[in-house]
């Protein structure tokens, strides 16, 4: 029997660059499509995605959407509904994951083997992520590696380890993190009335709440790698992005916690941006004390992305 083949899907309003990034990291590592919706115009990326035999790219432009009864305006609505619409029309794939522009999967070993070991009644399989850090400002550009936090599974030493590795913001955190600790999910096809949500796979309208964890693989996320993309960002996600105030509060013991919206508007209230700024160092930066506190847990880990010779060896004339 042969090897499942795996691809992604993503809805991208991004740079041609990181576009381009994205898709020749996941064909570097082997995936058999890599279907691209761009939900704003983008020609450069566009031809370069077209001209290469793996990819896909279709353009969300208004005739797109009047074929659809109309652009829905939340941005996760329309990566959902074309995440489905992939899913359906049959994306040439036994297993595909719904990911993000600044998401890079990183398997550990081959993910074909990984999916293949997959019971036959799974419907979706999780990865879970890791988020970046910022360089260490005490010794910046001396390493092509990233640093990446991770977090503990279960509830409890979740919270135990993340007020000690966080001091100051760390009771009103998920695991240090700012974005998802959901993580993403492959789903595998040919599976009717599947809809796909952004964490989630639906079948016939019942979320599949059975998911395997695909342990062997991780999901690098790209969030917040520097101070001045989380700052670019920061506005449009407290918005209509990760950090918009409809969002589940933060899981504590007693019950009431604060989401990320509650937490930055505390932050923006009591100090302005020089307070916003001093979050940042502390949660999200590589400096010698974080990586310290987060090895002390086991949760540290220095990754070698290599994404500009990637995109390189499969875009070059976009290196």
């Amino acid at each position: 029997m042969n090897d499942p083949t795996w691809g992604i899907v993503s809805t991208i309003k991004a740079p041609a660059k990181d576009i381009l990034t994205f898709a020749a990291h996941h064909l570097d590592l082997g995936a058999h499509r890599v279907i691209v919706y761009l939900d704003d115009a983008n020609p450069q990326a566009f031809a370069a995605l077209k001209a290469h035999s793996k990819c896909r790219v279709i353009e969300c432009d208004d005739g797109y959407w009047k074929r659809r009864k109309g652009r829905p305006e939340k941005h996760q609505a329309r990566q959902t509904a074309n995440a489905t619409r992939c899913y359906r029309r049959g994306p040439g794939v036994d297993w595909l994951a719904h990911i993000d522009v600044d998401e890079f999967l990183w398997p550990q070993s081959p993910l074909p083997g990984q999916l293949a070991m997959l019971d036959d009644d799974v419907i979706s399989a999780r990865v879970r992520p890791v988020e970046a850090l910022a360089p260490d400002p005490d010794h910046p550009g001396t390493s092509a590696q990233t640093w990446f936090k991770s977090f503990a599974r279960l509830q409890k030493p979740r919270r135990a380890q993340t007020a000690a590795i966080y001091p100051t913001y760390g009771e009103f955190l998920n695991g240090g993190f700012l974005s998802h600790v959901a993580g993403k999910i492959f789903v595998r096809t040919g599976i009717e009335k599947l809809s796909l949500r952004i964490h989630n796979a639906f079948v016939q309208g019942e979320m599949d709440d059975n998911a395997a964890e695909l342990t062997g693989t991780l999901l690098c996320h790209m969030h917040a790698p520097s101070w001045e993309e989380f700052r670019a960002a920061y506005a449009f996600r407290l918005e209509r992005g990760s950090y918009r105030s409809e969002l589940k509060p933060v899981p504590t013991a007693d019950g009431a916690g604060v989401n990320m919206n509650a937490l930055f508007s505390m932050i923006e209230t009591e100090g302005g941006e020089p307070a916003l700024r001093a979050f940042y160092d502390e949660v999200c930066t590589a400096n010698s004390a974080l990586r310290e506190r987060l090895m002390d847990h086991n949760l540290l880990q220095g990754l070698t992305l290599d994404l500009d010779d990637k995109r390189a060896r499969h875009f070059p004339e976009h290196a």
